[in-house]
Order: C-alpha cells, then structure tokens, then sequence
C-alpha cells in the first residue's frame, strides 16, 4: 500500500530517466493516466501502453530522450502532499522556470497543465512541477 502513488509516479519516471531504461512500469490508476496523457500531450515523454502484471493493470511509460541519451524530463518536484495539501487560485498559479516547464493541477475541470488553467481560470490542488 502506497501512501502517496502520485510521489511514486515522478520517482519512477525519474529514476528510469537517470538510468536511460527506454520504458517503466507504473501501477495504473485514473489520475496517474491523467497526469502521464499531460507528460504526453506536452512531448515529455513518448508512449503510454496499457498492460496487465500479476492480474493488475499497469502503464508501460516510453520515456522520451534528447542528443546524446539526455532525458527529457530534467526535473520533476511534487508540490502538494498528503500532509500539506496545496491549493492556488486562477490567479496565483505558479510559473515553473519561467514558462519553460509546467505545472500539472487537479482542479473541478479535471487534471491539467498550468497554462490551460490559467486559460479557463479556474484554480485548484498544484499536484506536481516538471521541466
């Protein structure tokens, strides 16, 4: 039992990224695929398979490199935790070194980046920075 799978998520990608495995295995859930479509949509990482281990559906991650087997994703930081939840209006959204990387949000509309909340100006829960 995990306590925080989203923490998970970041650490996975991350520490495959830093090893140059070309995929990762990740326990499935419905926010996890909503956070990894955004990694996807916004060219962080390549493909996302849908398979099942042990009897239990998992995501295959593609991760994506740059020249010279560089990752992608350089960094990655969770920002609201289960102990100190953080949520930011339309207004106080922050910008991730300056406008280069993004902010993944969970708000009433759904799971989305910074820009896009930014955009139909609702606010919400700062789930995790990546650039």
């Amino acid at each position: 039992m995990l306590t925080d799978p989203i923490s998970d998520l970041l650490v996975r990608l991350r520490n495959g990224a830093q090893r140059g495995h070309e995929t990762v295995v990740i326990p499935a859930s419905r926010l996890k695929r909503a956070i990894l479509e955004i990694l996807k949509r916004e060219g962080y990482i390549d493909g996302i398979e849908v398979t099942t281990s042990n009897g239990h559906p998992v995501f295959v991650v593609k991760l994506r490199y740059i020249a010279e087997g560089r990752p992608m994703i350089t960094g990655m930081v969770r920002i609201s935790k289960p102990g100190c939840r953080v949520y930011v209006g339309s207004r106080e959204i922050p910008r991730i070194k300056n406008g280069v990387g993004l902010s993944i949000l969970s708000t009433s509309k759904g799971v989305m980046t910074d820009r896009e909340s930014r955009q139909q100006r609702v606010g919400g829960e700062v789930l995790c920075a990546v650039w």
